[in-house]
């Protein structure tokens, strides 16, 4: 992620008024281009800047980009400017929406917890083997097993 003030503006579009050097100009698409970078979609004003004067200058100024590995991985990102409240810059609320898979719902039979052996299948299924090295993977490995293990169980007992 390429973010910040650049102080430069992309193209005439990007002022509110006529100038802006496009020298300048196309060195800062020559810089960009040379990166490889894609720039994320600004939502809400146009512009970051002003110039907090009677005749308003407004440019965008600030810009946000990704590689294009980010990109692929997460498509919806985009920058969403917020209030101007004592900056002469917009902040800007960079979002990054991902849909991250919801697991299946487990529950088993209340019942089950009164059976003298529970405790032991529990115990057991929370001790099986992870083989995962992230703590965040091993819980997940482990509730994984447990799922397992009380599943095949609820199976087998008698109802």
């Amino acid at each position: 992620l390429l973010a910040g003030d650049f102080n430069l503006i992309r193209k005439p579009a990007d002022r509110n008024k006529t100038g802006g050097d496009l020298a300048d100009m196309m060195s800062f698409i020559e810089a960009l281009s040379a990166l490889g970078v894609v720039e994320l979609p600004l939502h809400a004003q146009r512009f970051t800047w002003t110039n907090k004067q009677l005749s308003h200058l407004l440019e965008r100024l600030d810009w946000f980009f990704t590689s294009q590995s980010w990109t692929n991985s997460f498509p919806d990102t985009f920058v969403t400017t917020l209030t101007m409240e004592t900056s002469d810059h917009s902040p800007c609320l960079i979002s990054i929406n991902t849909t991250i898979p919801k697991g299946k719902v487990f529950r088993f039979e209340n019942y089950l917890m009164e059976h003298e052996q529970f405790l032991n299948v529990v115990q057991h299924g929370w001790t099986l083997p992870t083989f995962q090295s992230d703590p965040a993977k091993v819980i997940t490995a482990k509730f994984k097993n447990l799922r397992r293990v009380i599943r095949a169980w609820q199976a087998s007992y008698p109802v």
